[in-house]
């Protein structure tokens, strides 16, 4: 019965029962997830998982793994769908709950936001949005009038250093004065989205999320930051994740613990329409690593580690002691405790902290203002802005400002690129690799400099999917060896530690997402080491790529990989999942392009290539250019209505400028997608077709989009830029690569972290198709939704979810894992018995 299923994805007569998959028939990850949705739909087989086809990649392997008999069409189906195979049983590990939380039974969901709700919700979202910038408005334009009225420089330095230190501490303190005035202290609950109970905790989210605090993550004043906002932090505790928590009074965190980068632990989430908060507690030494995502309800004890890559489901606990990876989490016996403590007293935090302090009001903003003042004085156009006269009617006026633009564009820029290959040589000949610093001291500082400095994003976007990136990367440090070009060595998003102490082996390439970790934590100290990637091998979407690695040359790492530190250096095979586990390196269907990758075909198709992304280079830098200018006319016009209408103009300068990007780059793609319409494609990466996908990535953006997250706005935007999207989506922080490939049904939840990617590049060949949403699906905290993937109405997927590419989830089903497997559902918490209106109640 496998076999008659598998024959007819493949439109083969037959297939052999102790054929490869992969070796023998010529399929890959897309044919079998197709192969296992055909066989969900059957009742007489049981389910089977794409974990289950790699580690039995036989008909007849696959049967044993099932229990199914060797027989004819008559024979017994074995346990049928209620039968679970291997790879898609629920999770039975200690301490993991599926379905519902343990011992609250099912949730009672609050009733749904109406229509009336939601746009009541919007219209107040946007109220809120111009009040703060009036705020905002007031602030500036009284602190800049007063700063010129200083008399001579070490006036207007003093005046503008009392500013910059009174207007920091305003901003912070307002997201802490309004998250007690509006909240009080966070409960566990549910309430709908879209209620006025959801409005006011949106204004919190928002106070915090934009607080100038985020500048000092990682250093103790961002501990005491959020212990102001209710969260229990013990002490010696380094929290290095920028993605700050909202429901504070539900994290406690105790003495010793670390949270190390991009790790979400927010003590909320969305789920089918509601808001639900509840705790993450860390006990005492806890080490969480990089990328993970701590759902709420959950909780590690003493000396609890949990590895880079994995997540904690809701009403999972880490027992004391003991060590967890994967998504979700399982135990292992791997130690994540790369480096040891070291003395970090009081003493040298208070001073480290003053420094810090002191560099930014003291230094940044200051000179910031000043070289504000120092552009009007070399440009008389632009200081006649600040008096009554009015300059918008001369024509010349237009054409200064357009060339103090380009200048000042440009000119960034170049100073931009010497800085960042400059400065960081220097930081690097202070930090010794391999040994171990305490933090919150000179070296530490200095660290933090070379990890900023050396990752402008802007430079990684220019460079990146071309052949300048090579170029790029090595001038920054990286150690690439002899470069095997092909014109996509590398993506558009790459980030490190240290470039100075990253290394590519020859003929690798490297999709977007790639974190390497060169720097390594523990509560009190760091130290940095060496990180190196293997010879000829592939590296797919978001991975974070530790010191400690231990794959080797010619290695296929797939999207959001656990990329192993221990155990034998794997070498000449593929890994999936976290944990991982291995797959074939290549199939033979993306053989097929190998021809166009070697001798005189290659040298005039990447010189093709060269010259397109050439010309997508140039576009990217005028499309930024012209908003960049029309931005600072817009800025100069507020200024000089300023003089004839008071505060209002520059309140509302930063709506027209937020309304003014949204449609000029929803333009910008509109016109990209006439010229080169996204379509599915199964092509060579020297395929003319591939270079416009990578053109349209380069001159399309969606990073103002974080504005409008968890407002209906964001669902107004995105069917701009031509996502299928229904009524009353929930969209907390999702990110859709190619908007126009996307589907998104009724009423569905998006959370914070979610990823839907209608491509993959697997070496040379190129692949994309659509995704399609249903109703009401939730896509939990961290999932990544794959291309030619469907989700039926009202399934969910859990947090920190990979769905492979042509997975077909059935409608109601949870999902979870990586890689996603039904039986993993989404646990949920009690339910919130207090008034869930609009009333302080509902969040108490």
């Amino acid at each position: 019965m496998l076999a008659e299923v598998l024959a007819g994805v493949l439109r083969t007569e037959q297939v052999p029962a102790d054929g490869n998959f992969f070796t023998d028939l010529g399929a890959d990850s897309l044919v079998m997830a197709q192969f296992c949705a055909r066989v969900r739909k059957r009742d007489d087989l049981p389910t089977v998982s794409m974990k289950d086809v790699y580690r039995h990649p036989t008909i007849r392997g696959l049967a044993a793994e099932l229990d199914l008999p060797e027989a004819g069409p008559g024979a017994a189906a074995g346990p049928g769908k209620s039968g679970a195979s291997a790879g898609s049983t629920s999770v039975t590990t200690a301490g993991t709950t599926t379905g519902t939380a343990a011992g609250t039974g099912p949730a009672e969901a609050p009733a749904r936001a109406r229509t009336w709700q939601y746009v009541l919700c919007g219209a107040l979202q946007l109220l809120f949005f111009l009040g703060m910038s009036f705020v905002v408005a007031l602030v500036l334009t009284s602190g800049y009038e007063w700063i010129r009225d200083g008399s001579g420089a070490v006036g207007v330095y003093l005046r503008s250093a009392v500013f910059a230190g009174l207007g920091f501490t305003a901003l912070c303190a307002l997201s802490v004065v309004g998250k007690w005035l509006l909240i009080g202290r966070f409960r566990p609950g549910r309430f709908p989205v879209w209620s006025l109970g959801y409005l006011r905790f949106w204004c919190v989210k928002a106070l915090i999320r934009t607080s100038p605090m985020r500048l000092f993550v990682g250093t103790p004043l961002y501990v005491l930051y959020l212990r102001a906002l209710g969260a229990r932090i013990g002490r010696n505790v380094a929290i290095f994740s920028r993605n700050v928590p909202v429901c504070t009074d539900l994290l406690t965190v105790e003495e010793g613990s670390v949270i190390r980068k991009d790790v979400f632990f927010s003590c909320y989430r969305a789920h089918d329409g509601v808001i639900e908060t509840g705790p993450v507690t860390l006990g005492r030494d806890a080490t969480v690593s990089e990328q993970t995502v701590l759902d709420i309800g959950t909780s590690m004890g003493d000396a609890a580690q949990l590895g880079h890559a994995s997540s904690l489901h809701s009403g999972q606990h880490v027992p004391a002691g003991e060590s967890w990876h994967g998504s979700p989490a399982q135990p292992t016996t791997t130690d994540f405790r790369a480096v040891g403590a070291a003395p970090c007293g009081g003493l040298r935090k208070v001073l480290y902290t003053a420094a810090q302090l002191l560099l930014l009001l003291g230094v940044y903003l200051p000179l910031a203002l000043g070289g504000l003042g120092l552009l009007f004085a070399v440009l008389p156009q632009l200081d006649a802005l600040l008096t009554p006269e009015p300059t918008f009617t001369n024509p010349g006026f237009y054409l200064d400002a357009l060339i103090a633009s380009f200048v000042a564009f440009f000119g960034g820029l170049l100073v931009g690129l010497v800085i960042v290959n400059a400065v960081p040589r220097l930081l690097r000949l202070v930090i010794e690799p391999g040994r171990v610093y305490p933090l919150f001291g000179v070296h530490h500082g200095l660290q933090r400099a070379l990890t900023r400095m050396s990752n402008v994003r802007f430079f990684v976007l220019l460079f990146g999917d071309s052949s300048a990136i090579v170029h790029y990367l090595r001038g920054l440090g990286y150690d690439l060896g002899r470069v095997e070009q092909t014109g996509s060595n590398f993506g558009s998003l790459v980030k490190h530690d240290s470039p100075y102490l990253s290394r590519v082996g020859t003929g690798t390439m490297v999709a977007d997402g790639l974190s390497v970790i060169n720097a390594d934590f523990s509560s009190t100290s760091f130290r940095f080491s060496p990180a190196s990637i293997g010879s000829d091998s592939f590296l797919g979407n978001n991975i974070v790529y530790p010191a400690r690695s231990r794959a080797g040359d010619n290695c296929l790492l797939a999207t959001k990989v656990m990329v192993p530190i221990d155990g034998p250096v794997r070498e000449n095979v593929g890994l999936l999942g976290s944990p991982s586990f291995e797959i074939p390196r290549t199939v033979v269907r993306d053989r097929r392009f190998d021809h166009l990758a070697v001798g005189d075909e290659l040298r005039r198709r990447l010189g093709g290539k060269n010259r397109h992304n050439a010309f997508t280079a140039a576009l990217y830098l005028l499309m930024r250019w012209i908003h960049f200018y029309v931005v600072a006319l817009i800025a100069m016009a507020a200024v000089d209505l300023y003089h004839s209408h008071g505060l209002p103009p520059i309140a509302l300068a930063s709506l027209i400028t937020l309304l003014f990007t949204v449609v000029y780059y929803a333009l910008v793609e509109r016109i990209v997608t006439r010229v080169q319409p996204l379509k599915p494609l199964y092509c060579s990466i020297y395929d003319q077709s591939f270079w416009r996908h990578e053109r349209f990535w380069k001159l399309t953006t969606h990073r103002y989009m974080q504005l409008f997250n968890g407002t209906p706005f964001k669902n107004l935007v995105w069917r701009l830029l031509g996502v299928r999207i229904g009524r009353r989506v929930f969209d907390d922080g999702c990110s859709l690569i190619e908007r126009s490939l996307v589907t998104i049904g009724d009423e569905c939840t998006l959370n914070a972290g979610t990823v839907i990617q209608c491509h993959s590049q697997e070496d040379g060949a190129f692949k994309s198709d659509q995704a399609t949403l249903g109703s009401g699906v939730t896509l939990g905290v961290g999932a990544f939704v794959h291309y030619g993937t469907t989700v039926g109405d009202h399934a969910r997927l859990a947090a920190d979810s990979f769905l492979m590419k042509g997975e077909e989830v059935p409608a109601r089903e949870g999902w979870g894992g990586n890689p996603a497997r039904e039986g993993v559902a989404v646990a949920t918490v009690p339910v919130c018995r207090e008034p869930a209106d609009g009333r302080r109640g509902a969040l108490r």
